[in-house]
């Protein structure tokens, strides 16, 4: 019946893989609009990339561990360590621009720039991502230690950018 399958749907949306993938797609469509709106091209270079590797993450939520060897050999991008080595590597350039260090809080919308303040959406929801596929682990089927990595130097590099489109 209708009610018994809302029910099962509801069930199944409550599920923490479910809310993870959902992160990592929320993610995505936040990155996208950080990429229409940024005025710098190299920082719109650096969302180009994350959101292709974010397909990776969203798979590799999906397929879970149980399913991870097949996702793989079935020609699936994957997050691998040189992902998040690359990102590490963006994050020291962009903040290379600051030989000054930070000070002080930063403030989305204060600059007046909308790029930079949907690359503070897009780190926040990074953030959330983080959370969500860290959380998996409770469930007995954690997420790959490389996607959390990800999402983790990822939410870094986004703030790092903010603040360089907010020199734009």
């Amino acid at each position: 019946t209708r009610k018994e399958s809302s029910a099962a749907s509801d069930v199944y949306k409550r599920q923490p893989r479910l809310h993870a993938v959902g992160d990592a797609d929320e993610l995505n469509a936040a990155l996208g609009l950080a990429r229409i709106s940024v005025q710098r091209d190299d920082i719109r270079a650096i969302i180009a990339r994350a959101q292709h590797d974010l397909i990776a993450v969203m798979g590799m939520l999906s397929a879970g561990p149980e399913n991870a060897e097949r996702y793989a050999s079935s020609g699936f991008a994957t997050i691998t360590s040189s992902h998040v080595d690359r990102l590490t590597s963006e994050a020291a350039e962009q903040e290379a621009a600051f030989p000054n260090g930070f000070k002080g809080w930063s403030t989305p919308g204060a600059s007046g720039l909308t790029g930079a303040a949907w690359l503070e959406m897009s780190r926040c929801i990074a953030r959330r991502a983080e959370r969500s596929a860290t959380a998996l682990a409770a469930t007995g089927q954690p997420a790959p230690p490389e996607v959390i990595a990800f999402l983790n130097r990822l939410s870094d590099l986004l703030w790092l950018c903010a603040r360089r489109e907010e020199q734009s």
